[in-house]
């Protein structure tokens, strides 16, 4: 079970968009994230008629690693340590680790 998923509402760490918020839309196998509107680059693309694209710089996301990011706790309202616990159940569910709150409810 990973920590991060696609979909949750995160905070930068670390790096030089350090306090940013975002949500994730989507997490790689090596465990780096694409988090909306945050790491931004500009990519220069060709112009391509067979795919109607104009050329140009666009701006995108670009991916970070996911140990720059802290997933957002809105009862803290700060980002928060996760964790991984096993209910009684047998169901695997994601915590916060200050104060116990189940993440997955």
């Amino acid at each position: 079970m990973r920590k991060i998923k696609k979909g949750d509402d995160v905070i930068v760490s670390a790096g030089k968009d350090k306090g940013r918020r975002g949500s994730v839309l989507r997490v790689l196998a090596n465990q780096r994230v694409f988090v909306e509107g945050v790491n931004m680059v500009k990519k220069h693309t060709k112009p391509n008629p067979g795919r109607s694209v104009a050329g140009g710089i666009v701006e995108q996301e670009a991916s970070m690693s996911s140990s720059n990011i802290m997933l957002f706790n809105p009862s803290k309202n700060a980002g928060d340590r996760v964790g991984i616990k096993t209910l009684e159940d047998g169901k695997k569910v994601r915590y916060f680790k200050s104060n116990g709150e189940v993440v997955d409810a």
